[in-house]
């Protein structure tokens, strides 16, 4: 508010003053000069004599303010993530009040075309056009032929939600409806349009809360759904801007003694509550300004039109003297705009406003109008001048703020790695040498899925309480019904570093040699200055492998691929094919065909890499799901994998059964294990449960985790669920579990063994430490009811694979893990 009140310091002894500027010109391509902007005074409102009003029904004819939103959209590109169909396709935007009383669609008033499209012509039909029925407005038509492909449409659209049928400022929220429209590819190319303006094929909404009607400049990614996975970059920006002054008809009131008061007071609030709105809104655009030409390292200078030079209101010494009483007068008063309980905007009544008179009122709201009209006009040069860095800037400040903003769905914790359970050989005296010391390194209290689940549960009830008021871009994938969003408590796992004495820590100096080898593809070592060029200046070649479980396609982890490559777009993916319909054999066969498909991989795309630069390094990344992740760990232990072993980054086990089924609680899921193994002889199930060979030492699982298959991962990150039936919680989370903790026989030794070797390859003694996370996963599938799917646990399971919310809240909160 104090901003404000200094504001009026000129306003409320300068009006005698004339009121003169002269637009700045900003150097860049595509600049043109500004248009000279008319700061025209208002004119001066007739006099109303209040004893001429007759009783009833007399209509007074009074000037009121008014402003109008505008909410500009610019749409840089659009990027094929994974559309199942080649065909025609274009973008629909509109934008409406949320309630629906509030008043009517927003206008589409301005479209500037910044770069013509890269297409050819044969990609692209007709040009951009606005619908006066729906009020609506369409990109061209552009032809999708191939996954990965970016269409360049660089337009800036602008919408008018005006003001004039609401009682001051709007306390509703704006909803902002982009769509997707389709046709596949046509003889008649003449056709398009008309088969475009049938019904989408996919729509994404979003919400402008209140407080970012008055200002905000954001970056909003378009994706759409599941089955349309595109990338549509776009940013939103939005100011208040003045209209003009306007006459209305006021009804004056059968009792002018007692109403009269009352219709003059809900005017003047009117007109005052305006007033602050359009002043905050000035400030908020200079602040943004400001923020953004020292983000991109360009000068815009806001100083004349935000000085008092602007308006040649220099007060003499006795209006200072005024000015500074005045001040002291409400010095006391918050600053900004103040909030209601429920977050919503508002403009509260101030007394010094109230106490100007309508003249000074409405010259007031003219003159501030006029910066924020000049300052506007300003920003919209200034961001198709640097359009590429501010798209950059905004981008960047958007994935910074994606843990703040998706906190409220995600429970962090740290714990450190149990050391009661590292032990390498476990004999009956220490067992029994444990018990007295404490039975909670071996007694587990409670079942941890039903703790994890509960603890979700109360944390799903406090957000269906919560408030969300802030003023970013709100998607109503999420925001839409905040207590249906999965819960993700991560629990970070300290004290695990990375081995470094083994000989196979990650470019350790003895095997620097062997490395340049594989990488330059050379038989001997370089020199070393050549060394040392090549690992400055060369690529680093980024790999991904995907790999299915059970029954599975190769295509079922995509959604958790497109946000691996939201993140990182220069990123190789592999969607391992090699097993498919081959799931039910031997693991050991499964691991073979998976490493030769692996291998032959990432030879092919380093000799590409190789001939278009020099290879630095590799980042060599894994993804399980359910049984897959025994495939990828089988294929780990392959000969023909031990070359590339020093160059495994990131692990992401999405609900894998590590230490098998030994302890597994799920009665019916077990009755369909001992069915599979009965009727089909399905040895891989054989191998889960430890049936495959008479002496359990023997089995396969426990052999596998003998194997260093985890500790050459920079990062490793398990994902469970307690709801899902289908895997073992503690056997996907790597700990402990009840039924274990007081299982004395040779299968809970075994067992503990077991985990002991995993966590040892986790855990080393050195000073460079890896990420080791586990996260539970908490769906909402109360909506789905009671079925056999939620009955046997499936459904979770499943969940992993058909939502993609859970991987943005993880992998947006730790992108350097996925980079």
């Amino acid at each position: 508010m104090s901003v404000l009140l200094q504001r009026f310091k000129w306003i409320t002894h300068g009006f005698s003053k004339s009121a003169s500027m002269s637009p700045k010109r900003l150097s860049g391509p595509d600049v043109k000069p500004l248009p000279q902007l008319n700061f025209a005074r208002p004119q001066k409102p007739q006099a109303v004599d209040s004893n001429s009003l007759k009783a009833n029904n007399e209509i007074s004819k009074r000037p009121t303010l008014e402003g109008v939103h505008e909410i500009s959209i610019y749409i840089h590109r659009f990027h094929n993530l994974d559309l199942f169909q080649q065909g025609w396709y274009q973008l629909k935007v509109t934008i409406r009040w949320e309630n629906g009383d509030s008043g009517s669609f927003g206008t589409p008033a301005r479209v500037v075309q910044y770069e013509a499209p890269d297409l050819g012509s044969d990609d692209i039909y007709g040009v951009w056009r606005i619908d006066d029925t729906d009020y609506s407005f369409s990109t061209q038509p552009f032809r999708i032929r191939y996954a990965r492909q970016d269409v360049l449409l660089a337009m800036m659209v602008s919408f008018n939600l005006s003001l004039s049928k609401l009682e001051g400022p709007s306390n509703s929220a704006v909803i902002l409806k982009f769509e997707l429209l389709y046709t596949p590819v046509l003889e008649n190319r003449y056709n398009v349009e008309a088969c475009l303006s049938t019904s989408p094929a996919a729509v994404h909404e979003f919400r402008l809360p209140p407080k970012a009607l008055l200002g905000l400049h954001a970056y909003c990614p378009v994706h759409f759904d599941a089955f349309h996975a595109v990338l549509v970059d776009t940013s939103v920006h939005t100011s208040l801007l003045k209209t003009g002054v306007y006459t209305s008809s006021l009804k004056v009131p059968s009792d002018p003694a007692h109403e009269d008061d009352m219709v003059e007071e809900r005017y003047k609030s009117k007109q005052v509550m305006l007033l602050k709105a359009i002043s905050c809104a000035h400030d908020i655009l200079v602040e943004e300004l400001q923020k953004l030409s020292k983000a991109i390292n360009q000068p815009i200078d806001i100083k004349d039109v935000t000085s008092e030079k602007l308006f040649d209101f220099i007060g003499r010494s006795h209006q200072e003297l005024t000015d500074a009483e005045a001040s002291e007068q409400v010095s006391s008063k918050p600053n900004g705009v103040l909030e209601k309980e429920n977050g919503e905007v508002d403009f509260q009544h101030d007394d010094f406003l109230s106490s100007l008179s309508e003249d000074k009122l409405l010259k007031s709201f003219d003159l501030i109008g006029n910066q924020v009209s000049y300052l506007w006009n300003m920003f919209l040069y200034f961001h198709r001048a640097n359009i590429k860095k501010i798209v950059e800037y905004l981008h960047n400040q958007w994935a910074v703020d994606r843990k703040a903003e998706w906190s409220i769905w995600m429970v962090h914790t740290k714990v450190d790695m149990p050391r009661q359970y590292i032990s390498s050989v476990v004999e009956d005296s220490s067992v029994r040498g444990l018990r007295g010391r404490g039975s909670s390194l071996w007694k587990l209290t409670g079942d941890p899925a039903q703790t994890a689940a509960m603890r979700a549960e109360l944390h799903r009830r406090s957000i269906a309480q919560m408030r969300i008021n802030n003023r970013s871009i709100q998607d109503l994938h999420i925001f839409e019904d905040p207590s249906h969003i999965p819960i993700v408590i991560v629990e970070r796992v300290v004290n695990a570093p990375v081995r470094s004495g083994s000989g196979d820590s990650y470019f350790n100096t003895l095997d620097q040699k062997d490395t340049y080898s594989l990488v330059a593809g050379l038989d001997s070592a370089p020199s070393s200055k050549q060394l040392v060029t090549n690992r400055q200046n060369g690529r680093v070649l980024r790999i991904v492998v995907f790999v299915h479980g059970f029954q599975g396609h190769h295509l079922d982890l995509r959604l958790v691929r497109n946000q691996w490559l939201l993140i990182d777009p220069k990123v190789e993916f592999l969607m391992s094919e090699v097993n498919e319909e081959k799931t039910s054999g031997d693991f050991r066969e499964m691991g073979q065909r998976l490493a030769q498909e692996v291998v032959s991989f990432v030879k092919k795309k380093m000799d590409k890499a190789s001939r278009s630069g020099v290879l630095r390094t590799i980042k060599l990344s894994f993804v399980g799901h359910s049984i897959g992740n025994i495939i990828l760990r089988t294929a780990l232990t392959e000969s023909i994998m031990e070359p590339y072993l020093r160059f495994l980054h990131t692990y992401l086990s999405v609900s894998g059964p590590h230490l098998g089924y030994l302890y597994s609680s799920n009665s019916l899921f077990n009755g369909g294990l001992w069915l599979l193994k009965k009727l089909r002889g399905t040895q891989c199930i054989h191998q889960l449960t430890f049936t495959d060979d008479p002496d359990l030492y023997n089995t396969f699982l426990y052999n596998l985790c003998k194997e260093k298959t985890l500790e050459h991962f920079r990062n490793i990150i398990l994902l469970s669920s307690p709801q899902d039936g289908y895997v073992p919680y503690h056997s996907a989370r790597i700990e402990m579990c009840p039924a274990s903790s007081g299982d004395y026989s040779k299968k809970g030794k075994l067992f503990l063994e077991m985990l002991n070797d995993c966590l040892e390859q986790i855990r080393a003694p050195s000073s460079d430490h890896r990420i080791f996370m586990r996260c539970d996963v908490n769906f909402d599938i109360s909506v789905q009811g009671r079925n056999i799917n939620t009955l046997i646990g499936r459904a979770a399971h499943i969940e992993f694979l058909e939502t993609d919310i859970f991987a943005k809240f993880i992998m947006w909160s730790f992108p350097e893990v996925f980079r």
